[in-house]
């Protein structure tokens, strides 16, 4: 007969004997399961108790709208580029040896959705003359120029229309050398227009010496680039790989390839947005002609300038005349706006209306002086 202490030991024993059955039972059955849930899905099978992942990759994907290429861009900034000519029968211009100035062809680029066109000066004629102007689907139509300046080249004609499509500003203080641009227009003549042209900004704030006659002038603060232009691209686009302007085309050197020159959009951009939304732009006069610090050494080889504007003209009818400022003076700033270039002076004076008071700060005989000066109508 079994002590109680040997019988509590047998149980003991028995009881682990079927926990170790009932573990073993179920790693096996586990195990198998296991193997038939693989098996499914070998086979195609759904595992019920899975969760089912969405992919989200090719959702947003799809959903991204995809960047324009520089060919579609192209493709849509031309449509804004026109052609500007003098005469309102063409014929073939091709044949015509100099095309641009005989009969007055060029182009032109569509800066508002009701009308306004920036070109330049010679391609458009003076303040109030008439041009005929020719839109990408084929269309003619007068324009009427309503502001001009010849010291810039620019010009802006309006025409009667509404709903075009028009090209974006860039902010052409931003450029870098080594930028690639492309410029669009209209060279030889109609038979190539919107031709396009690929090159880079070559230089920034460019000045060249021009002589027409006895008369020399001096052209500041250009954009310098190699992409080709043609006669008769004077008045199109430079525009960024972004599609937006960043100037106006403006004269090639023709002693020279690869080089070639447009104004920096920024300028016009106060005398453009003031045509959009008012219909009109009342400019402001200073009565002043002046150099940028390039410029110096052809006139002065014994002054240095690292900054400011020279003056080398004052006209006589003007308001800076009666102020006192004179020829060989420097104006460093205006009403505390630092001046670096001609353009930057030319910008702020945009931005005025005849009568406001504009500060000077004026460099003369190694002193600095001060003159206020109530601005006039041009």
């Amino acid at each position: 007969m079994l002590s109680r202490y040997e019988r509590k030991k047998i149980n003991y024993r028995r009881f682990g004997e079927l926990l170790f059955i009932a573990i073993l039972t179920a790693v096996v059955s586990i195990s198998l399961y296991g193997m038939y849930i693989r098996i499914q899905t070998n086979d195609g099978s759904t595992n019920p108790y899975d969760v089912q992942q969405v992919d989200t990759t090719k959702t947003l994907a799809t959903t991204q709208e995809k960047p324009k290429d520089i060919t579609d861009i192209l493709e849509d900034v031309s449509d804004s580029v026109v052609g500007i000519s003098k005469m309102k029968n063409l014929g073939s211009a091709i044949f015509t040896q100099n095309s641009e100035e005989e009969l007055g062809l060029g182009s032109g680029v569509i800066v508002s959705a009701n009308g306004y066109i920036l070109t330049n000066w010679h391609v458009s004629g003076d303040k109030s003359s008439s041009c005929y102007v020719n839109l990408s689907n084929g269309k003619q139509y007068t324009g009427k120029v309503v502001w001009a300046d010849d010291d810039l080249d620019l010009s802006i004609v309006k025409i009667n229309m509404t709903n075009l499509k028009y090209i974006k500003l860039a902010d052409s203080d931003t450029i870098k050398v080594g930028q690639t641009v492309y410029a669009i227009g209209n060279p030889i003549g109609f038979e190539f227009q919107r031709t396009v042209t690929r090159g880079i900004i070559s230089g920034k704030d460019r000045t060249i010496k021009l002589q027409e006659d006895d008369k020399v002038s001096y052209m500041e603060d250009l954009i310098q680039t190699d992409a080709t232009i043609n006669p008769g691209n004077s008045g199109g686009p430079l525009i960024d790989e972004s599609g937006n302007m960043i100037g106006i085309n403006t004269v090639k050197i023709t002693s020279a390839e690869g080089i070639g020159f447009a104004v920096p959009v920024n300028v016009v951009k106060t005398i453009i947005a003031s045509f959009v939304a008012q219909g009109s732009f009342t400019e402001a006069y200073l009565g002043l002609f002046g150099y940028d610090k390039e410029v110096i050494p052809y006139l002065n080889p014994d002054l240095q300038l690292d900054s400011g504007v020279y003056v080398a003209e004052v006209s006589p009818d003007g308001p800076l005349k009666v102020s006192g400022v004179k020829e060989g003076d420097i104006i460093t700033k205006i009403d505390d706006t630092v001046i670096n270039k001609s353009i930057d002076l030319r910008e702020y004076i945009y931005t005025k209306n005849p009568n406001d008071v504009v500060n000077l700060n004026v460099y003369r005989n190694n002193r600095n002086i001060n003159v206020n000066v109530k601005l006039s109508m041009r």
